[in-house]
């Protein structure tokens, strides 16, 4: 596959050489083969194997709740129509975001997921001299996607109070940069960065760069989205996924919301049909009203009393509105990663820049009480 005038000409303006197009024509053309496209890319990093059938797996940040009643049984209404392509379910999907968010359905485009937009979003705005800014802890998935097309990836560490620090990000990502990345609350640390310095950063960013916000946990916190400046067509895009506060990580379904224009040049890194399961599923919960507050009020509940019991026992934590948090382990944290498993009680990763964190998904309250005997074992 080749690429058009048009788009060879916008690739060496933002620094890519000839040698680049070739690679970015083969990655077009391999489309969903691209080593970092899909959310299980990143996944394979909290990826165990030969878990044992009474394991507690509070290591990915899912919801163990799963999908509501009302979705499930939309599952299974709609798979004996599986043969048919059915892209009014994709619609259905569409048109209640769009009520809901408040913005026009030409504004939103549906994803298996949020990492492939934030993937694309990396390709269509970073390049070899565009850098892309994101915090330190922080999801990864952008800066690999960067990696692999030789853009600069600045990482920069979260302030004192474990928001971002939009103003050094600004300060780092100089001029030239491309994208400025934001999950809020931040992956792995679980905690906010206040709106306020997410809108300094937009209209204070370089012209021509791009601020994505990714709010695939912000459901979970009760912080205000910021789809608002999207109305007001500023230069951001929105990430969203049903895999977190809707239980739906497997059945896959997720949005990007952004001007037209931006979401256009975020189209050209895939195409494909989306899984009709998925989106009945995603509709059914959107309609829920109660369904949010709900699975808030409980994850956070289960969140408070963890953190509560590893204030009470005098370890160090993070303080997340998440379904995640970062605990200090005061050694290398994967020796404690390893000795939970041996407990049957499987926790998430380590970061380079805190070696010593490990992160634990907020699971059940019966998964939990599991956790707080198995940490007390290991710590001691």
């Amino acid at each position: 596959m080749t690429l058009n005038k048009q788009d060879q000409k916008s690739f060496l303006s933002r620094g890519f050489n000839r040698r680049d197009l070739t690679k970015i024509a083969a990655m077009v053309a391999a489309g969903t083969t691209l080593p970092f496209y899909n959310e299980p890319a990143l996944a394979q990093l909290s990826r165990v194997d030969n878990v044992p059938p009474d394991a507690v797996l509070i290591n990915a940040n899912e919801n163990p709740l799963g999908p509501c009643e009302s979705a499930r049984e939309a599952v299974h209404n709609i798979v004996n129509s599986g043969g048919r392509y059915m892209y009014g379910e994709t619609d259905k999907v569409v048109k209640l975001l769009s009520q809901q968010e408040q913005v026009k359905p030409d504004y939103i485009r549906i994803y298996p997921g949020s990492s492939a937009p934030l993937h694309q979003s990396v390709l269509a705005f970073a390049s070899p001299t565009k850098p892309f800014v994101m915090a330190d802890p922080g999801y990864e998935a952008g800066g690999r996607a960067a990696q692999f097309i030789g853009a600069k990836t600045i990482r920069v560490p979260l302030k004192a109070d474990f928001s971002h620090d939009v103003k050094e990000m600004l300060k780092q990502g100089g001029p030239n940069a491309g994208l400025f990345y934001i999950c809020n609350p931040n992956n792995p640390s679980g905690t906010l960065t206040p709106k306020a310095d997410i809108e300094w950063l937009v209209e204070n960013k370089p012209k021509g760069s791009v601020v994505v916000v990714d709010e695939a946990y912000t459901h979970i916190s009760d912080a205000p989205f910021t789809t608002d400046l999207v109305a007001k067509d500023k230069d951001v895009v929105v990430l969203r996924t049903f895999s977190k506060i809707y239980g739906m990580a497997g059945l896959r379904a997720g949005a990007a919301i952004a001007r037209p224009d931006l979401l256009d040049k975020l189209a050209g890194w895939s195409a494909g049909m989306l899984p009709i399961t998925g989106m009945a599923a995603a509709t059914a919960s959107l309609s829920e009203r109660n369904l949010v507050p709900e699975r808030r009020k409980m994850i956070g509940q289960v969140r408070e009393d963890t953190l509560e019991f590893l204030g009470k026992h005098k370890f160090s934590y993070v303080p997340s509105v998440s379904n995640c948090f970062m605990v200090d382990v005061k050694q290398p944290g994967n020796n404690i990663v390893t000795a939970m498993r041996k407990e049957k009680v499987y926790i998430g990763r380590v970061w380079p820049v805190w070696p010593n964190h490990v992160r634990v998904t907020v699971g059940t309250s019966e998964e939990m009480k599991k956790f707080q005997a198995a940490f007390l074992k290991v710590m001691a």
